[in-house]
């Protein structure tokens, strides 16, 4: 199916917010937001990305970040005896979205005005609007496009460090893709790679646990430059290494990036990724495209899921 996509400006506006919402442009009662624009089409043109046929994870362990960040509980993972010849094991304290993980549109809504869709329901556990579940049935497949933002950072010697709030403009994220020769598409999976990750790694048992009570790092400007940019490329998928895509601490007069593009125009977003070792595939081959696949937990009413996302070279 192709979709008739309203250019950012022509978006209706709740006003008294000021803020431009993508309410009906899937149709009514949408469940998927722009995962929509992940067609059989955008498959099949995926899978020509495909030149050497080996796989790159995407998702960090489990129990990564250690600790877990924004309050989380770690991850405790217990394996037992059934019998004396077979194992199963247990896992508690399963945060879906404390790892390498993916916001359902039941995450963040605007205000009073509601979730994607203007759904103002109160969200019980169990199958229900707006749930991961939906993602999971529509699937998660299609063109991956990496822009390496540190790496254009670092090739233009700028003091740049993924751990410090610097906030990277719509400017910035066109001359980047520029700089590498890749064109957006509509319905691409659209990676950003801050070099969050490899920072995070970087830092001893004593500096991770001092950055849990005091996160920063860098991400995307939350202004309407940075919406309206995202949204005329048209994404299905908004994934990044960083655990919020936006930068941290945020400018609270800017507001917020999440409320702009999760609720109001259905995106999808991706946070902890790990885009380390795709980075230096995708840079030594001089080439930024792949096929990207996911596949959320089948969690009915889940407002998460860990990653489970792969791309194929």
């Amino acid at each position: 199916m192709t979709w008739k996509l309203p250019d950012y400006d022509d978006l209706p506006v709740i006003e008294k917010i000021g803020l431009r919402h993508a309410w009906g442009v899937f149709g009514e009662n949408d469940e998927l937001g722009c995962i929509n624009l992940l067609t059989p089409e955008c498959r099949l043109a995926a899978a020509k990305e495909i030149r050497q046929g080996r796989v790159v994870n995407l998702s960090l362990p489990l129990n990564e970040p250690d600790p877990p960040l924004f309050g989380r509980q770690p991850l405790r993972h217990e394996i037992f005896n059934l019998d004396r010849n077979t194992l199963d094991d247990r896992l508690d304290s399963l945060y879906p979205q404390a790892s390498s993980q993916w916001d359902s549109l039941r995450h963040v809504r605007a205000r009073e005005f509601g979730y994607w869709g203007g759904v103002t329901e109160d969200f019980k556990p169990g199958p229900g609007r707006l749930g991961i579940e939906h993602w999971v049935e529509h699937g998660m497949v299609g063109r991956g496009v990496l822009l390496d933002v540190a790496g254009w950072f670092a090739d233009r010697g700028e003091d740049y460090h993924a751990l410090k709030p610097r906030a990277v403009t719509a400017t910035e994220l066109e001359a980047v893709a520029a700089h590498q020769g890749v064109t957006i598409e509509p319905g691409d999976m659209l990676c950003l790679h801050f070099g969050w990750v490899e920072a995070y790694r970087a830092l001893d048992r004593t500096a991770r646990e001092n950055y849990v009570g005091n996160i920063s790092h860098a991400g995307l400007n939350a202004s309407e430059e940075e919406a309206r940019r995202l949204w005329n490329w048209h994404p299905a998928v908004l994934a990044c290494d960083n655990p919020a895509v936006e930068v941290i601490p945020g400018d609270p007069a800017i507001g917020s990036l999440h409320r702009r593009v999760l609720p109001l125009m259905g995106f999808c977003l991706g946070e902890m990724l790990d885009f380390s070792a795709l980075t230096r595939e995708c840079r030594a081959a001089g080439k930024w495209t792949f096929m990207m696949t996911a596949v959320p937990l089948n969690l009915p009413g889940g407002i998460g899921s860990p990653a489970n996302a792969i791309a194929i070279i």
